[in-house]
């Protein structure tokens, strides 16, 4: 008897929680955000040039690399594809862009084709045309702080600069670049 009343009790809360379910207004798709809608100036192709300065992670020398970025689906993050070429050899990343609602950050987390992994997320901000990362990662047994400046130049160039904190408390910079924007490809029109 006590089985059978139990069964009755799970039946009546079930269905009394189907009718609360079917009374709910529909749940509403997520939409992006103004901060979401903001990483949009980084879809696209583009074309990178710079130096890296000889420091714990390689050698000093020219830098270039070729970069796709997409929106992925949903319109909450960019995903970037790239392949370059570095002092250290050829390199290919891929790179994911998003905005953390919750802490009310940008994020970052990329691999590349190198022995090295990112073990955090480095978070950043946009104010005006400027954006900046801040990080702190574990090289050589010692954890180091960096930081990621990024500098809307115009619609369609940036520079971006990454520095480390030395133990001064000064800031070297490790990488500097300018990224240009591809021109969109124009649809052909056949007559």
């Amino acid at each position: 008897m006590n089985a059978t009343l139990a069964r009755t009790a799970v039946c009546l809360v079930v269905a009394a929680g189907v009718q609360l379910a079917a009374q709910a207004p529909p749940a509403q798709a997520p939409t992006p955000s103004a901060e979401h809608k903001r990483l949009g100036y980084f879809v696209g192709r583009w074309t990178t040039e710079g130096e890296m300065k000889p420091s714990p992670m390689g050698p000093g020398g020219k830098v270039t690399a070729t970069e796709s970025c997409t929106w992925f689906q949903g319109n909450f993050a960019v995903v970037c594809n790239s392949e370059g070429k570095t002092p250290m050899g050829p390199s290919k990343s891929l790179g994911i862009m998003s905005y953390s609602a919750e802490e009310k950050v940008y994020t970052y987390y990329g691999v590349e084709s190198s022995p090295m992994a990112m073990t955090t997320v480095p978070r950043g901000t946009v104010e005006g045309d400027t954006w900046t990362y801040t990080d702190e990662m574990q090289m050589g047994g010692q954890k180091i702080k960096s930081r990621v400046i990024i500098k809307e130049v115009s619609p369609t160039s940036y520079t971006f600069r990454m520095e480390i904190q030395g133990p001064d408390g000064n800031w070297t910079p490790m990488m500097e670049s300018k990224s240009t924007k591809a021109a969109a490809k124009k649809p052909t029109t056949q007559q």
